[in-house]
């Protein structure tokens, strides 16, 4: 018999690794809780028609088909099988989420009449995309996702940015959170002429980090344009910025008039509306302390198509994984694709695995490498185990986490049991603490010993 796998790209997770991914999340949802989100879940699958169509051609080939129940070739014809297209709506008519956004949004119309409005929500849930597995890409990851709908004011994009700086604040993990708007990106298209050709620019200049400035020249020649749009290009994203504000780790700020100056001397409307709506958000975060570094990039893209204005990315800013840890923006029409129009809203979302896996190259876990239990018993046998059993009973009533080791056997054995769980303390009930009704308890990190009460006990262990 062969031995059993799973699929490439899939994961197990065991205590160990659960119970950090467990205080990850915790930290993500405590800060969405603190700016008012409220949760929510949607279905693993969806129907197609509400995925297809929202992601571009690229995320369209990601999409996850689950087959149709019983005889799914029933309804397909020979001509079917030539084009994957016509066969794929014949024998697959639900798939598995791409995102969380899309699902979100979808719920928004079908709950519209039952929302209060501002409608804050988060939501951390797997997501699935059909990728080649290679280091920080999965095809079954978490996102972790906070959304506000019907609303239109920047005071949200402010709020999201400190958000993230506030989580990985909070993580030990030092990022670099990326801004742009894609007014800014689309008022850059107009600056060169080249309007029509905006997808095709965004793509390119968006992989800058990965091919360079001579790469993206190369693929903007190949995409047609010609050598004075790239040249405008070029001077629109990039510059020498000398008026960062070191205090707020505000980076970039003189690109932002570099760009205004360009787009009024051209009268381009939507790039000073982009400028505007930056310079709003910059505004409201002049008196927060980032812990992080905010950066003003003018190459940030983003690739999902409906981001119609702010637009973030984080990337760590330690540990050798390069890819995005975070990103999102605002949308203002998304809603409408499923009937309801004037809808604006605005969310970012954290990658959660790609966090995972640099906090475990880096060490940063702090609080989660503790064990959740306070206390373990030793097992004496005969009353010492019954006594010992009815005070994890009484502990437990109380909320607190504390185990008794299930059997009588040898002391190094338990007590390696209780360091190799990174339990804090060590009670024993032996013949003198019976005696004495009495609990002797030992730090295992500091080798202290003192005998305590129930009650007593019961106030130590609230101090660990």
């Amino acid at each position: 018999m062969s031995k059993p796998t799973i699929p490439q790209g899939t994961r197990d997770f065991g205590a160990t690794e659960l119970k950090k991914r467990y205080y990850l999340i915790n930290t993500i949802k405590q800060v969405f809780e603190c700016y008012g989100y409220t949760p929510l879940e949607t279905p693993t699958m969806e129907n197609l028609s509400t995925l297809t169509g929202k992601y571009g051609d690229e995320g369209e080939k990601l999409l996850y088909r689950v087959l149709n129940s019983g005889d799914f070739l029933s309804k397909t014809t020979s001509e079917n099988f030539t084009d994957y297209k016509k066969l794929t709506p014949k024998i697959a008519e639900k798939g598995l989420r791409y995102d969380l956004t899309v699902p979100f949004a979808r719920y928004v119309v079908m709950h519209q009449h039952e929302l209060i409005f501002p409608y804050k929500r988060y939501q951390i849930q797997p997501v699935w995309r059909a990728d080649r597995p290679q280091k920080g890409r999965y095809r079954e990851f978490y996102q972790c996702d906070a959304d506000v709908v019907g609303t239109t004011s920047l005071l949200n994009e402010a709020e999201l940015t400190q958000m993230y700086d506030s989580v990985f604040a909070q993580l030990g993990l030092k990022t670099l959170i990326k801004i742009n708007n894609r007014k800014i990106l689309q008022a850059i298209a107009h600056y060169a002429n080249a309007e029509d050709s905006l997808v095709s620019m965004t793509i390119a200049i968006d992989k800058l980090d990965k091919i360079g400035r001579d790469g993206v020249a190369k693929e903007l020649t190949q995409q047609g344009f010609s050598d004075q749009q790239i040249e405008d290009i070029f001077g629109c994203i990039f510059y020498a910025d000398t008026s960062n504000d070191a205090a707020n780790k505000v980076q970039n700020l003189g690109h932002i008039e570099l760009l205004q100056q360009k787009f009024a001397d051209r009268n381009i409307e939507v790039g000073l509306r982009g400028i505007a709506e930056m310079k709003t958000v910059l505004h409201y975060l002049e008196s927060y302390a980032f812990t992080n570094i905010l950066e003003f990039d003018a190459t940030l893209a983003r690739g999902l198509g409906y981001y119609t204005g702010t637009i973030w990315e984080v990337k760590a800013d330690e540990g050798t994984l390069k890819s995005s840890i975070g990103g999102g923006g605002r949308y203002d029409d998304l809603t409408s694709i499923f009937g309801l129009k004037n809808m604006s809203g605005v969310g970012i979302s954290f990658g959660l695995d790609r966090i995972y896996d640099i906090l475990e190259e880096t060490n940063k876990w702090q609080l989660a490498n503790q064990s959740h239990v306070r206390l373990i018993f030793i097992n004496f046998g005969g009353d010492a185990e019954l006594t010992a059993f009815q005070y994890v009973a009484e502990l437990r009533q109380k909320g607190i986490a504390v185990e008794l080791y299930p059997e009588a056997t040898k002391m190094d054995k338990q007590m390696k049991y209780a360091n190799a769980r990174q339990i804090p303390l060590v009670g024993f009930v032996g013949e003198e603490e019976l005696k004495n009704q009495q609990i002797k308890v030992k730090n295992m990190q500091t080798g202290e010993q003192q005998s305590v009460s129930l009650t007593d006990l019961l106030g130590l262990l609230t101090q660990v």
